[in-house]
């Protein structure tokens, strides 16, 4: 069977309109949570940090390639932003892009709601304007550009929650590996919308300080937007001198046990690193680094450090890049895939900000201090979203 290659990536986030900036961000423990923000409104900005892109839609598209922006959302924009720079980094032309071998796989959850007052407008038919009238479903920006770069292979929208991204890229990988395809640009988009913001208020999940992942005091989770894609090659037609990493494994399992939790003993987490694990040939003592779910909540935080417990006889290094860039749902598998390539490519291991105290009874610190010059061949990216559904990537230095 095949092996799948990243030969491109791109991402936009809190932390970093390209990959360049969000390299240096990671490298210098430097946060894009903040309160106040300048392009997201809503009551909670002034109490609440949250994790926005440090850029206003216009400056966005005048960043992309795209000149018609009538009904194009913030989800799309940034969307067109992170994609244009991972094709551009694998060197894809547009005859590669149409070809029917090609194809397309995001997540989101968001969607064009992040209109949501517009939403509220048109489905009371008060709007003055339709023009977003086709925008505010979760598969709009998948379609736009689908049509802008002429896609005729297999396109999808994932919306599995907080996994999704991280389950296109697992569906982008099982396509090529089927012989169903031989390139997929696979990854996820989601900004900050009042929808959002308000439902995990209602859950009493909102932190009003900067996240602690993995911290015994964690009030809970700050949430982002972003965007982030990569793109997966066949062996047979990837250039090996753009290779990032293989995408060797992957497990994906639904623990079933509550809509917004995971079960405590984390049945489902431990599933998916083990499904991921098997996928790959790897044994758990081979894993050089583990990119966490690290959501700051404490159901998350404490469910995912079991789970390493149970697998590993001696955990890994692990952190939370969420105290980066904050909760990013549907992207937040794709931006950390990404996030986990930095740290193989540059043999870096980045801190997981904020923590200073354990979670009993596994008294395990994520990383705490930026290293450089590491051992990172082998590594785990956890992405878990309501309902239990888990998902795990395994990437390997090819």
């Amino acid at each position: 069977m095949t092996k799948v290659y990243v030969t491109g990536i791109g991402v936009i986030s809190a932390i970093g309109n390209n990959v360049a900036e969000n390299h240096e961000s990671l490298v210098n423990g430097r946060t894009g949570l903040a309160r106040d923000s300048q392009y997201f409104n809503s009551k909670y900005t002034k109490s609440h940090p949250f994790g926005e892109i440090k850029a206003s839609n216009d400056e966005i598209a005048k960043a992309i390639s795209v000149k018609d922006l009538t009904g194009l959302t913030r989800t799309d924009l940034i969307a067109f932003k992170a994609f244009e720079e991972a094709i551009q980094d694998a060197g894809l032309t547009s005859e590669f892009l149409s070809h029917s071998e090609t194809g397309l796989i995001s997540g989101s959850t968001v969607g064009g709601m992040v209109l949501t007052d517009q939403v509220f407008e048109d489905s009371n038919m008060r709007a003055k304007s339709t023009e977003f009238l086709e925008s505010y479903d979760y598969c709009s920006h998948t379609l736009r550009l689908t049509e802008y770069f002429k896609i005729k292979g297999i396109t999808n929208t994932i919306n599995t929650a907080c996994s999704s991204s991280a389950n296109a890229i697992m569906m982008g990988a099982r396509l090529i590996k089927s012989g169903r395809a031989k390139r997929m640009i696979v990854g996820g988009a989601d900004s900050l919308a009042k929808f959002t913001v308000n439902g995990f208020n209602s859950l009493q999940i909102l932190s009003d300080e900067l996240c602690q992942p993995f911290d015994q005091n964690r009030k809970g989770l700050n949430l982002g937007e972003g965007a982030a894609y990569l793109v997966l090659e066949s062996e047979e037609v990837a250039d090996t001198e753009k290779i990032y990493a293989e995408v060797a494994g992957y497990g994906n399992s639904n623990d079933a046990y509550h809509a917004s939790s995971l079960s405590e003993d984390a049945v489902g987490v431990l599933a998916a690193m083990e499904g991921a694990l098997a996928e790959a040939g790897v044994l758990a003592s081979e894993v050089d680094y583990v990119n966490a779910h690290g959501t700051a909540t404490g159901n998350n935080d404490l469910t995912e450090v079991t789970g390493f417990d149970k697998l590993f006889k001696s955990i890994p290094p692990f952190n939370s890049t969420k105290s980066y860039t904050g909760h990013t749902l549907a992207a937040a598998g794709g931006i950390e895939a990404v996030f986990s390539l930095l740290s193989m490519k540059y043999g870096e291991l980045y801190p997981s900000l904020n923590c200073s105290k354990a979670i009993e009874p596994i008294n395990e610190l994520p990383i705490i201090q930026f290293h450089s010059n590491q051992k990172v061949e082998t590594v785990l990216s956890n992405s878990f979203g309501f309902g239990g559904n888990c998902t795990s990537l395994l990437f390997k230095k090819a």
